[in-house]
């Protein structure tokens, strides 16, 4: 199916069905000479590359019209990306990270993808082709990836004179040397920093935006508390030559217009941290990056593991770089472990998120609609993360309380992690990794279903410039599905993919009845274990609903006797009926499970 987009000097066919990448076939400025350029289409919560780029490639799904001039480039190039793609690079806008031309909303969706550990390889190229794995990170969903890099591959000449082969060798690699020999044979005998550039480059070329993250210096796994890589000073962790391998990298990468944005470092840590060397050398680290490259984001972490930005409320960062400054945060369930497994799980859901709301995105917990569009500063969760390759019930209930909280917020941030397995690890080549999207082949995706859940992370929910009138989504916190009004008036859960009109509310507050967008029908429940109905009584206390438990995560009615009924689901495919039942763990009982029961209302202003 071909979209026509009709322009003053002819017209342009745009493929809809592949939504990775299209390609325009268009005559030469000159006779006797055609290129091809590729054109990207945007997911609609998605930031788009270069509208036009040269390219050898063998995609041609449309074909232009026009007159072979000058004239014509520029005119597609200017209609296509008013009409399909937000333009590079980034800024800030209070709460918002919006592209610099027309200030419109960019919602950063990333994956990690490791390329900083002992060979200083990007992690995977032995497995499959870069341009293979970027059309398989855009399939699920991302429209980013966060790059790592040591510093020492930039400003150490024993490092960074390798060749990939050479460095391989080192390690007697030769699984992975003879993959990637199959797989990307151009990238074989690059120099290591010339073979990080041709993958960000790659990456570039499918429309991903690049968040290059400093992850450490001395190349190893992180992060240990005490590796001499944690904290300006430590044995490997010299400010100056952390400074100068910033500033390489913001003059390698300072015209290629897909490095959206630079991480200074990655999780500070370790017994020397302390807030005047943090302060000094975070400020000279940012003010280094942007003087070399005015346009990157400047991504700010804080101490003990990117857990802890509170100082901040006390003593601002004290720099903006011209709205370049974005600060960023870990959140993981080991960190808290304990808590999880033994701890009431109302409780300790709402303390840890208002514990990562205030100390690592130095926001107040309090939330009203659409509360961000006011809030000072820009945040980006740049790792959080699961085992996908087997059950923990750790990591169930943290997920389960990490998606509501950052949906409602509508963050940015960046999965740990895409790669699947690492040519050397800790002194084992070829290991897997248990968080990787990916399955080991580095093909397909490891849990298709993680994937659906994650939708609703991906989806743009709020845009400081719509004027569509603020409504909630209800979004089961469990399965990461929608509640919508199936045809018949069924009330069910499904995936969040299609924001579609039947899964919209409005909700004044607790007391108040949750009824459906544009409709007087409102949800009512019927009974213990019994469907959820729509109805238009809504001013029965049936119809009348209210946060119930400590995690603010359970809404309830009241039955006639005056018990609270929640909303509960278990769903088993992609269209589930929801139920009300009696309300589980609300006086916090030890080893009571509420997850079914926990529902969020997700402030959207989309259209």
């Amino acid at each position: 199916m071909l979209m026509t987009v009709h322009l003053p000097f002819g017209e342009i066919a745009v493929s809809q069905k592949l939504k990775w990448k299209s390609a325009v076939n268009m005559p030469a400025l000159y006779p006797n000479q055609r290129r091809l350029y590729r054109l990207y289409l945007c997911w609609p919560f998605a930031k788009c590359g270069r509208i036009f780029k040269w390219s050898k490639a063998s995609y041609k799904f449309a074909e232009m019209k026009g007159k072979n001039n000058l004239q014509t480039i520029l005119l597609i190039s200017l209609a296509m990306s008013a009409t399909l793609c937000n333009s590079l690079p980034l800024s800030t806008r209070g709460r918002w990270i919006v592209d610099n031309a027309a200030g419109g909303r960019v919602k950063m969706a990333c994956v990690n993808w490791v390329s900083h550990l002992e060979p200083l390889v990007t992690e995977g190229i032995h497995a499959q082709p870069v341009e293979r794995i970027a059309e398989t990170v855009k399939a699920m969903g991302f429209n980013c990836i966060r790059l790592t890099y040591a510093t020492f591959m930039w400003t150490r000449a024993d490092y960074n004179n390798r060749t990939v082969a050479q460095s391989l060798d080192s390690f007697n690699l030769t699984q992975a040397k003879e993959g990637i020999a199959r797989n990307n044979p151009k990238l074989l005998n690059l120099q290591i920093i010339d073979a990080y550039e041709a993958v960000v480059n790659e990456l570039g070329a499918h429309g991903l935006m690049l968040v290059l993250d400093n992850h450490v210096s001395k190349p190893l796994w992180c992060c240990a508390r005490e590796d001499g890589n944690g904290f300006f000073g430590d044995m490997y962790f010299d400010p100056k030559e952390w400074i100068k391998g910033l500033t390489d990298v913001a003059t390698r990468f300072k015209n290629n217009p897909q490095v959206v944005a630079m991480s200074m470092r990655n999780e500070i840590r370790g017994p020397r941290q302390n807030l005047p060397d943090w302060y000094k050398n975070m400020r000279e680290g940012a003010k280094a990056i942007h003087s070399t490259n005015p346009d990157v984001l400047v991504l700010v972490s804080g101490l003990n593991f990117d857990k802890d930005l509170s100082f901040l409320s006390t003593t601002p960062f004290g720099l903006t770089l011209d709205n370049k400054v974005v600060y960023e945060a870990h959140w993981y369930s080991f960190d808290f472990t304990q808590q999880w497994q033994t701890q009431p799980l109302n409780r300790v859901c709402r303390q840890r998120a208002d514990e990562f709301q205030r100390k690592q995105l130095s926001l107040s917990p309090a939330t009203t609609r659409l509360l961000l569009l006011s809030a000072s500063s820009s945040s980006f969760i740049s790792e959080y993360g699961i085992n996908l390759q087997e059950t923990s019930q750790v990591d169930s209930r943290y997920f389960t309380c990490f998606l509501p909280t950052v949906a409602e917020k509508d963050l940015d941030w960046a999965l740990w992690t895409l790669q699947a397995s690492y040519h050397y690890r800790q002194g084992h080549a070829g290991g897997g990794e248990s968080y990787s999207v990916l399955d080991y082949s580095w093909s397909k995706p490891r849990y298709p279903q993680f994937l659906e859940r994650m939708v609703i992370l991906q989806n743009l929910l709020q845009d400081p410039n719509s004027n569509v009138s603020p409504y909630y989504l209800l979004v089961h916190a469990q399965s990461g599905f929608c509640v919508n009004v199936k045809h018949n008036d069924v009330v069910s859960v499904s995936s969040c993919r299609k924001n579609s009109r039947n899964s919209r509310w409005n909700h004044e507050g607790d007391g108040s009845p949750i009824k459906k967008l544009g409709r007087k029908h409102c949800l009512k429940a019927v009974g213990d274990g019994v469907p959820l109905t729509l109805s238009d009584d809504c001013s029965s206390p049936r119809a009348t609903w209210q946060l119930v438990s400590d995690s603010m995560l359970q809404i309830a009615a009241m039955d006639e006797q005056g018990n609270p009924l929640c909303l509960d689901a278990t769903p088993s495919s992609n269209s589930t009926p929801i139920l009300t039942r009696a309300c589980a763990c609300l006086n916090n009982e030890a080893g009571c499970d509420p997850l079914s029961q926990w529902f969020k209302l997700v402030p959207s202003n989309m259209a």
